[in-house]
């Protein structure tokens, strides 16, 4: 299932069918012992204790910190298996939620299974004693990591270095969270560091400077710190305190270079970020392209080569900043969320809209905006399949068309997965 668990169910009982039970790390066929950690009225969820009998697709986990780490949740299988899995799980999500069956072929795009990300965030603790790692499988405690197979070189020696910073007495200052951002030829080093409420202005500055000096790679430090009011884990707001160096990376892909901001979103794969490029803006031409959720203009910049005017929408200040930058004079950049701007009730017709939403997808408002909007062709990127299904349901019924579908492998040993959808009507 999406999510990475295996799927069991328990013994019939008098209600009937027995209870679906979620077990992570096991691979279809496989016998395996485990216990019951919790147990809701619909389903339950297990732990893995022991693998009776594997299947022939179990593999060896090449990081020393799977199935300890929450990061990774494949590693026990081989790559070419994890894309299988991938694809049955996008599959069987348009076919119970959209009831879209494909009938076209679902294209298939691998990347390099290691060292493939170009941004990687952990968490820091000073206290009792200095640690960075990632929080452990299902929970918020922090386990010590100090190499991540998936990361860029360059990252992973930004993180060794960091630890010997830290075991040197030097993390006088708190940060709770640091984020290593690499350019595509994995030779500079943007940092983000990520510091409580009451770090004075002098203190994140000396913080900068001193994780700056760390490698000769790193292009620049900026901390952040969170704003005084007491939120949730999930809405804290952080504002710029300090910086050293730049405060940006400018990333070469395909034929365009892009100003990315520390803050700013960019996508996190450096093999396949030019074929991602190619396949979410393919062959389209004409006269006027929207790219809705645009970031820092990764496709707008795409499309601006093949459109007379592009319009590319984005809600953040800081990717927005950077999408004036990264536009040539025929791209409009826009400063709204997606759906203002189609509350807006926009009177250019497009020839295209490119929508790539966050994880929640796109809900019933944007839906209704762009059958509105009345796009002959529609381009659907999404980072998770069950809100693409959701989201396709309102889509199909007003009369679009699949006409190619991709699977990209943005995150190879994770459940996560990017998939493209080219709809037409």
């Amino acid at each position: 299932m999406y999510g990475g668990d295996g799927l069991a169910r328990l013994p019939a009982d008098e209600q009937g069918r027995g209870k679906a039970v979620f077990v992570p790390f096991v691979l279809p066929g496989e016998d395996v012992e485990v216990t019951l950690i919790e147990e809701k009225p619909g389903f339950a969820r297990a732990r893995l204790d022991r693998v009776v009998r594997a299947s022939s697709q179990r593999t060896d986990p090449q990081c020393p910190y799977f199935l300890q780490c929450g990061g990774c949740h494949y590693q026990h299988t081989g790559y070419d298996n994890q894309l299988e899995i991938k694809a049955s799980i996008l599959k069987e999500n348009l076919r119970r939620i959209a009831k879209l069956e494909l009938k076209e072929e679902l294209i298939i795009h691998a990347s390099q299974p290691w060292n493939y990300r170009n941004r990687s965030r952990l968490k820091i603790r000073t206290q009792p004693q200095f640690s960075l790692g990632y929080f452990k499988f299902n929970s918020h405690e922090l386990l010590p990591v100090e190499q991540c197979p998936i990361s860029s070189p360059l990252i992973n020696q930004a993180i060794a270095e960091l630890w010997k910073w830290g075991r040197a007495g030097r993390a006088t200052i708190s940060a709770q969270e640091v984020e290593f951002f690499a350019n595509a030829e994995d030779s500079e080093l943007l940092i983000e560091l990520y510091c409580p409420a009451g770090v004075s202005r002098d203190q994140a500055q000396s913080l900068s400077e001193e994780v700056g000096r760390l490698l000769p790679q790193i292009r620049g430090v900026v901390v952040f710190q969170a704003a005084p009011r007491s939120k949730t884990r999930e809405e804290i707001e952080f504002t710029q305190a300090a910086s050293s160096g730049a405060a940006e990376i400018v990333y070469l892909a395909g034929d365009g270079s892009y100003h990315v901001s520390a803050g700013s979103f960019f996508q996190v794969n450096r093999n396949l970020l030019v074929e991602l490029m190619k396949v979410a803006t393919g062959d389209a031409s004409g006269n006027v392209a929207i790219d809705l959720y645009a970031g820092v203009g990764l496709f707008s910049s795409e499309l601006a080569r093949r459109f007379a005017q592009v319009i590319a929408v984005e809600a953040s200040q800081t990717s927005h900043s950077d999408l004036v930058k990264n536009s040539p004079a025929n791209v409009k950049a826009v400063l709204a969320t997606t759906e203002e701007y189609l509350q807006r009730r926009v009177k250019t017709k497009p020839d295209l809209v490119i929508v790539d939403p966050p994880r929640s997808g796109l809900g019933s408002r944007v839906v209704k905006g762009l059958l509105e909007l009345g796009a002959p062709r529609l381009i659907y990127v999404s980072c998770d399949p069950a809100t693409l299904a959701r989201d396709l349901v309102g889509l199909l019924s007003a009369g679009y068309r699949v006409e190619h579908a991709h699977l990209m492998d943005l995150f190879p040993q994770t459940f996560h997965m990017e998939s493209i959808f080219h709809l037409a009507r």
